[in-house]
């Protein structure tokens, strides 16, 4: 029997999960995205990026509350969008269709947390400064070269595996948290 307290605790953890149908649909998009990024172009360069990855920054937020982890990937997918917005992909060979299908996916995935996220959840200033460097040491430094638009890509697709592996992560603790509220029995 699980008492109210606990019922008030497992509902504020869950809200944010269950307030939307939100990982059914990142799912369905995160295939899509990650099929898309891998078809639009050849094989991902194996040239090393000017700025380095964030990989501290996604094992912090793997310790925050799920309403910041939520809040952190809608606002990768908008920093995403935003290299990719307004840029000139004529020099590419890029598929356009598998491009094209890749930035509505990403753009589906932030409607999706559009729903499930406050809008005053801000973007943690480091991914901000991380995607300015990144656009600023590639595309601006380049004018756009076909090499620091594939760099770009292969970035994109290393954010899109580690923001699969926080779903994952929010997903595998939730559920611990609904089984620890089903299986605890409380006396009153």
């Amino acid at each position: 029997m699980i008492s109210w307290t606990g019922l008030f605790v497992l509902c504020g953890i869950l809200n944010p999960i269950l307030c939307c149908d939100w990982l059914k649909q990142y799912h369905h998009y995160s295939n899509i995205s990650l099929t898309s990024i891998l078809l639009m172009g050849g094989e991902l360069t194996e040239e090393e990026s000017p700025v380095s990855f964030p990989y501290r920054l996604y094992r912090q937020i793997r310790n925050t509350e799920v309403e910041s982890q939520l809040a952190f990937i809608r606002n990768s997918f908008e920093l995403i969008l935003g290299l990719y917005r307004h840029g000139n992909f004529s020099s590419l060979t890029w598929d356009t269709e598998e491009t094209q299908r890749f930035l509505t996916a990403i753009d589906r995935q932030i409607n999706v947390f559009i729903t499930c996220v406050s809008m005053n959840s801000t973007a943690d200033n480091r991914l901000s400064g991380y995607y300015r460097r990144l656009k600023t040491r590639t595309l601006s430094h380049t004018g756009g070269s076909t090499a620091s638009w594939e760099l770009i890509r292969k970035e994109t697709k290393l954010h899109l595996d580690q923001l699969d592996l926080l779903v994952a992560s929010i997903k595998h603790s939730s559920a611990a948290s609904r089984r620890r509220s089903t299986t605890t029995p409380h006396q009153q």
